[in-house]
């Protein structure tokens, strides 16, 4: 189904929320706890999957809800509607500090993007979110990302998050060596893999890791200056949560 064609604009340096203009009867949808505040006639209603399949039946939608277990989100996804007969607003903010990213999904290829487990925070009616699997078992097991990543995909627009300040990078048949945590999303054309850092001093006294995460290919690729397992690390180093996005089967002892 085509996506709602929805108005926004972004608030904020280091902690961002983004704002939604709706339409009468337009709807936004969204992670579940990220509203900050809604004007007059808009609703919201939880629902078990995104919308973007009208027919879907029951166990379509108990399928889609729990795959969303797997990358740690909520069961349910909150839709926001305008009910009213002006327009209205409505708006939303990233669970931690950092950027949001407003995405065309039509300037993207095929129309869908690859997306970091946590990173999806609304998008317009009509966007499909699933899951997707790294093919790769050393990406799965060594890569900040893990083996279950999200996919975004649509033809409207879509907003995600990230940790401290982003950068969008276009590869023209390149290669781009990166830490494990620092990828926020890329084109599903791009190659993604593992590989170790350097020699084996280098990966034990270089401070960048075992491994890093390497993309290639043609293709758009957006990258986080902060993770939050970077963050959280930094100010609780001993604390039971200084592991948290390392996304891997093994992320907790090669995080670092």
């Amino acid at each position: 189904m085509a996506s709602h064609e929805i108005d926004y604009k972004i608030f904020g340096d280091d902690i961002q929320f983004v704002e939604i203009e709706l339409d009468p009867r337009e709807t936004v949808i969204a992670e579940a706890g990220t509203m900050v505040y809604m004007e007059q006639g808009i609703s919201f209603e939880v629902k078990m999957g995104d919308g973007s399949q009208p027919n879907q039946s029951t166990m379509g939608k108990l399928l889609q809800a729990g795959s969303r277990l797997l990358t740690g989100e909520s069961l349910f996804i909150t839709h926001f509607t305008n009910n009213g007969q002006v327009k209205s607003h409505v708006a939303f903010a990233a669970p931690y500090p950092g950027t949001i990213i407003p995405i065309d999904l039509r300037q993207i290829r095929n129309n869908n993007l690859i997306v970091q487990k946590d990173g999806f925070l609304c998008a317009a009616f009509g966007t499909k979110l699933t899951i997707t699997l790294n093919q790769k078992i050393g990406a799965g097991l060594l890569g900040g990302e893990g083996f279950i990543m999200q996919k975004v995909e649509g033809d409207g627009k879509a907003f995600i998050h990230a940790g401290g300040t982003v950068i969008e990078r276009q590869l023209n048949n390149e290669t781009l060596r990166i830490d494990t945590g620092c990828i926020v999303a890329y084109e599903p054309q791009l190659d993604f893999d593992i590989e170790t850092s350097g020699s084996l001093k280098s990966m034990i006294f270089g401070g960048e890791g075992m491994f890093l995460a390497t993309i290639r290919g043609t293709g758009k690729v957006w990258l986080q200056s902060m993770p939050i397992r970077k963050l959280v690390r930094a100010l609780s180093p001993f604390g039971g949560n200084r592991g948290k996005e390392a996304g891997s089967v093994l992320g907790g002892i090669f995080a670092r």
